[in-house]
């Protein structure tokens, strides 16, 4: 059972396709962790600031900024709820729409109850697999970006892995698009993931400095290179960390410091 703030009870919802971790939360200092009954965390919510990136990796995955700036009618794409956070993140601080792939019905339940979940006509979650999601036609060449949090009860290692997944990944992105990637850059699957990304974007990968958790965010590109020069990076750097409130300044300059690619 859940519990709205207002006191209201929620039952479990009706139907949970086999192999669905059971939710758990715990909260700490004002901020509410989501767990799938084990001590790794799945998310996080400062109750105070909902909308707020409270885990360093959530905030790395609105990297793609630095290169795209989302107009009024576009879509962005998450793939795995978790607390929500994107997702209350991006409803707050761009115009367009919302397409969530979630699994689990009860993690969906659970970000209703206790998560802030946001009611919006620019949102919209499927109950699906992250997988059979990105092939369906509906999807095909409709985002501006699609960010992809897709972990176990473990959160070691991506539960969607393959080649052919990050390929569909690149059909559902518009002319124009980006991916994010949640990876862990200690699991033996990170080499695995990366080497199935790059082949997939046909090498236009970047890699974000892992952080202390072990995350490590991948960015990979779709459509024409980019053409900017250092200083213009730098403006654009300064524009995000100004209008979004991220550190992007410190993530343009360790890009650079790696020798950026030519994408």
């Amino acid at each position: 059972m859940g519990e709205y703030a207002s006191g209201a009870v929620l039952p479990w919802p009706a139907y949970v396709p086999p192999g669905c971790d059971e939710p758990t939360m715990s909260e700490s200092d004002g901020v509410r962790y989501l767990h799938f009954g084990t001590e790794w965390i799945q998310g996080a919510m400062r109750v105070a600031r909902p909308s707020e990136l409270v885990l360093a990796y959530t905030q790395q995955m609105m990297a793609w900024l630095l290169f795209l700036e989302p107009p009024r009618d576009s879509f962005i794409g998450i793939l795995g709820l978790g607390a929500g956070s994107l997702l209350r993140y991006t409803l707050k601080h761009m115009p367009g729409s919302v397409v969530v792939a979630e699994w689990n019905p009860r993690v969906t339940h659970i970000c209703r109850a206790y998560f802030r979940l946001p009611e919006s006509a620019r949102l919209h979650i499927d109950h699906d697999d992250a997988a059979v999601w990105v092939k369906r036609r509906e999807h095909l060449g409709r985002y501006l970006c699609l960010m992809v949090d897709l972990y176990d009860a473990q959160a070691q290692g991506p539960v969607r892995e393959s080649l052919g997944f990050y390929r569909d990944c690149y059909r559902a992105l518009d002319e124009v698009g980006i991916l994010a990637v949640n990876l862990f850059g200690n699991h033996e699957s990170f080499p695995r993931n990366l080497a199935n990304i790059s082949k997939a974007f046909k090498g236009r990968v970047l890699e974000l400095p892992e952080i202390d958790e072990g995350n490590r965010v991948v960015l990979a590109f779709k459509g024409p290179g980019l053409n900017v020069t250092v200083q213009q990076f730098l403006d654009r750097a300064q524009a995000v960390e100004s209008g979004y409130g991220l550190p992007a300044r410190r993530w343009a300059k360790s890009l650079l410091a790696q020798g950026m690619p030519a994408l």
